[in-house]
């Protein structure tokens, strides 16, 4: 599947393969899981870039409209799970 992901012309190059990376994580969230610790870093990371909560979540809906994937699940599962856990996200059903 091809989308773009969201991004901010403010940030730098590193800014934004970083902010790449943290929606890989996401998308790696539904297809196989992806470890707590792994996730969490690059949701920190992602933090750094977009401190704003109101920016964060403009950020989670354009790339839930460009991939289909929702952002908040993965990051609310893994703040709330245990180090070590594999953090998986189920796709919502289409109706």
């Amino acid at each position: 599947m091809e989308y773009s992901y969201p991004f901010s012309i403010d940030w730098s190059t590193e800014e934004i393969v970083d902010v790449v990376k943290f929606f890989e994580g996401i998308e790696l969230a539904y297809e196989k899981g992806i470890k707590r610790e792994v996730m969490m870093a690059k949701y920190r990371r992602f933090k750094e870039i977009v401190p704003s909560q109101a920016e964060e979540k403009t950020i989670f809906r354009e790339f839930e409209e460009a991939s289909g994937y929702v952002s908040y699940p993965v990051v609310k599962q893994a703040k709330e799970a245990a180090d070590g856990t594999l953090i998986k996200a189920v796709p919502k059903q289409r109706r």
